[in-house]
């Protein structure tokens, strides 16, 4: 996979990356240590440290181990199922063919 396309798809035209929730983030930063891609970043917020996707289009297209790294289940990411769909209509752009990237 190169940085800018998955299989040809722009990645940024992807929408696979973590959501957090806050009401359940209990400050334990496992997501932010678990993530060697940086996708999650710390940011202070109200005096204290908390979880951000800072780079979401870092985060490796259908990948969500992170979900269950999180103890309070405040990690998740889009169904597969709907990506799935989403990444057919993307495939049915005729100008992606026009972009193949050798490096893939």
């Amino acid at each position: 996979m190169s940085e800018e396309n998955w299989h040809r798809i722009p990645r940024k035209q992807i929408p696979w990356y973590p959501s957090i929730d806050y009401d359940k983030y209990i400050s334990c930063g496992k997501c932010v240590e678990y993530c060697t891609l940086g996708t999650n970043e710390f940011e202070e917020k109200d005096g204290k440290k908390r979880p951000v996707v800072k780079n979401p289009n870092s985060c490796v297209v259908l990948y969500s181990s992170c979900d269950s790294i999180c103890p309070a289940g405040a990690i998740t990411h889009p169904s597969k199922t709907e990506l799935s769909e989403k990444i057919k209509e993307l495939r049915k752009n005729p100008n992606l063919r026009l972009r193949k990237n050798t490096s893939e």
